[in-house]
């Protein structure tokens, strides 16, 4: 399977959207397609070797739009997407300024009478406002003719009839042929005039809701600084090779990903993490690209370029997040699908019934019109997909990546956070802090403890090893090392064997640790893990490593519970330690004991429980679980974010995110309800107001014109409220 992203132009409503979506899930090949209005786009999944690109795209060009493959703005490619839009609305401007200079007359002289003379210069005014407004005419109809109707087939229908109508009651006026007298060019006019400005609006601030993305390509750079041949060389970043080194001055943008080999410095980091204060560099640090280096100069080695950067990976990332649809948008979608065919079944029934009623085929069509104008898909196609572009992007700018709009659904519904323990809710840098030898011997617990370790990649590992490096001890080789997962390590050393690992290891291998019960209980209840080591079967010491909790790990879990949330840890260590650790950070549970294979399925149990759960993880480890859990968080740096796991990627370790994320899902999620709610509220209210039910009462009747209006700022409104969130603090 293939994914690929097009950019489709043509497409004036949700039910345009809806019927490339519907065509292309017919076809062979293709797994899913997923049509976003508002940022105009088609996220495609499908079989190469079933149905190609070409295919697709003459697909789509039968259904009366066009597409092109989206050039990878992670590269840099976006000028032309930009040029492209930015004449796309130079077009509706023109356009809209066009059919309001001929418009406007239309109506002055609609005022002064109906006789021959004023009703030959409407039509003729009129005419020339459907020549400037001439696309939507053609749209609408070969829309019909393909028997998917879209809001263009409304306007199309509804100014036609209006057109029409007074076209030929100009005619017979002009042959003095007695009739009732009443022309609509007026009508015709000015609803093309009101469209034309709607969708002028509309596009300029549809285009606003992707400003995100716009400000995160613009931090790429265009240029670096490299060193060859012992001269410094300026060179446009597309030449930029993974091994080159580049020099980095203060005030200076850092081209691409890469690891400190030279200098000290501070890097302003705010624009990819959000991290408010410079982050100090020196040798052997990594740098991210798109960066600034705020006071001393920088020699690094690019590792990352192109694609690969983490600010690439985050645009992918959010330009995914964008196009994807929250579950609530099913609704909308499934609503505007059938939206346009009932609106025009709605107008001829006003039209026949009022006939019926007795009133003239001039009222009829007045109300018929105005049905047909004032029906908005548009709202509907909008709610959703610009509220979860500025979710999603103002998500990106706190340094969270929102990977999709069902995450956004999520995270409402959440009552349990788990938080994996190290790595996440620790440091995952342990250290040494007691060792035991309770032999006579002269045994070297340290240094047996760190060569058995030697080969094994365990955090805890790592601190007996740093440890024994620190005290200049010798390394031994041991032969027949192995591993046991959640539990320790063996292996064979000066003709010993050597156990390494947890009480339960010791259990197993039938070893009496009772000599070291009581220090061990007390280490735990201090929230330490304990290593037991044991030579030939019996026990000769123990180890001590205790993890350091991350900064605002406990204000994170306060915070989480201020909302009503329960907090759990999950922890291979026993119960005492995982206790330790959760009376520590203020943690309501803790389910210790869990090897790795075993984390899914303590989520699962509390999902079985009625909980609703969101799993914090700190990548690879905890894929399975992050994979089970309601909604997956994975805290990534680095290129850590390029990882699949977790719908919610952070991307500083900064535990409080978890809270600003779930807040942030929260409001737009609030956001996409006010939309819909208005885009409903107004179609359902707007159209039996059009087609008459006030007229028993009130005498009042919607003009056609007003309906148009209304109709083309509906949308823009639904659009402004998404754009409002631009203002949002959160915590």
């Amino acid at each position: 399977m293939e994914k690929n992203i097009f950019i489709i132009t043509g497409m004036h409503c949700a039910s345009c959207a809806m019927n490339i979506e519907t065509a292309l899930k017919k076809e062979a090949g293709v797994k899913s397609a997923n049509v976003n209005f508002a940022s105009e786009k088609l996220h495609l999944e499908y079989d190469p070797m079933i149905i190609d690109q070409k295919k697709i795209i003459a697909l789509i060009k039968t259904l009366g739009y066009n597409a092109i493959e989206a050039p990878d703005q992670s590269m840099g490619h976006h000028d032309h997407q930009r040029l492209a839009k930015e004449g796309e609305i130079k077009k509706l401007k023109n356009r809209f300024i066009l059919s309001l200079i001929f418009g406007v007359p239309v109506l002055v002289f609609s005022m002064m009478g109906t006789g021959n003379l004023y009703g030959f210069i409407q039509g003729a005014l009129a005419t020339a406002v459907i020549i400037s407004c001439f696309n939507i005419w053609r749209t609408g109809f070969k829309s019909i003719l393909r028997l998917s109707p879209d809001m263009y087939s409304l306007i199309f229908l509804g100014t036609a009839v209006a057109y029409f109508y007074s076209l030929i009651s100009s005619i017979l006026m002009l042959f003095n042929i007695p009739i009732e007298t009443h022309l609509y060019y007026e009508s015709a006019a000015l609803i093309l005039v009101f469209i034309s400005l709607g969708e002028y609006l509309q596009a300029i601030t549809k285009g606003r809701a992707g400003d995100a993305i716009k400000k995160l390509i613009g931090l790429q750079s265009k240029e670096a600084l490299i060193i060859k041949d012992g001269k410094e060389i300026k060179t446009a970043i597309e030449n930029v090779k993974a091994g080159d080194i580049i020099i980095v001055k203060p005030g200076e943008k850092i081209p691409v990903d890469g690891i400190v080999i030279d200098g000290y410095s501070g890097v302003d980091e705010k624009a990819i993490t959000g991290e408010s204060m410079p982050v100090e560099k020196k040798k052997g640090d990594g740098l991210i690209g798109a960066t600034i280096n705020k006071s001393g100069v920088l020699k690094f080695k690019a590792t990352k370029i192109g694609q690969d950067t983490m600010l690439a990976q985050i645009i992918h990332t959010v330009e995914e997040a964008m196009g994807s649809k929250a579950p609530i948008q099913l609704l909308a979608d499934k609503f505007s699908f059938y939206f346009v065919p009932a609106v025009i079944g709605i107008a001829i029934l006003s039209l026949f019934t009022w006939l019926l009623l007795g009133q003239s085929l001039a009222f009829s069509l007045t109300i018929s019109v105005a049905v047909l104008i004032v029906a908005c898909p548009c709202a509907l196609g909008l709610a959703t997909p610009t509220a979860v572009m500025m979710g999603t992007g103002l998500a990106a700018k706190n340094g969270i990546l929102i990977k999709n709009g069902q995450a956004l659904e999520k995270a409402r519904n959440i009552n349990t956070v788990v938080f994996d323990k190290t790595g996440t809710l620790t440091k995952g840098n342990p250290v040494v802090t007691k060792i035991i030898n309770i032999t006579d011997d002269l045994l070297d617990v340290l240094q047996i403890a760190a060569s058995v370790e030697k080969n094994s990649e365990h955090p805890l590992a790592q601190a007996i090893v740093n440890k024994a490096t620190e005290e200049k001890k010798e390394i031994l080789t041991v032969n027949n090392f192995s591993a046991i997962p959640g539990y320790g390590v063996s292996a064979r050393l000066n003709n010993h064997d050597q156990l390494l690992g947890t009480k339960k290891l010791m259990a197993d291998n039938h070893i009496d640790i009772s000599v070291l019960e009581e220090k061990i209980t007390d280490l735990e209840n201090n929230g330490q893990t304990i290593m037991l080591l044991a030579q030939d079967k019996k026990i000769i010491g123990l180890l001590a490593v205790a993890d350091t909790l991350k900064e605002h790990a406990k204000q994170a879990v306060a915070e989480l519970q201020s909302i009503g949330k329960k907090v759990a840890i999950l922890t291979g260590d026993n119960e005492r330690v995982g206790k330790a650790m959760a009376e520590q950070v203020g943690a309501d549970t803790v389910l210790a004991e869990v090897l790795p294979s075993e984390k899914a399925h303590e989520i699962k149990k509390l999902q079985q429980q009625g909980n609703v759960v969101a799993m914090v993880g700190d990548g690879i480890n905890d894929a399975p679980a992050l994979a089970q859990a309601d909604l997956g968080i994975a805290l990534g740096s680095g290129t850590d974010i390029a990882m699949e796991t977790g719908e919610i990627i952070l991307i500083k370790d900064d535990l409080r995110d978890v809270l600003k994320a779930i807040n942030l899902s929260n409001y737009t999620l609030r956001k996409i309800k006010q939309n819909l709610f208005w885009a409903f509220f107004y179609n359902i209210i707007s159209i039996p107001i059009a087609a008459g039910v006030l007229y028993s009462s009130t005498g009042w009747l919607l003009n056609p014109s007003i309906a148009a209006a209304a109709m083309a700022f509906s949308s823009v409104s639904v659009v402004l409220n998404s754009l409002s969130m631009k203002r949002y603090k959160g915590r």
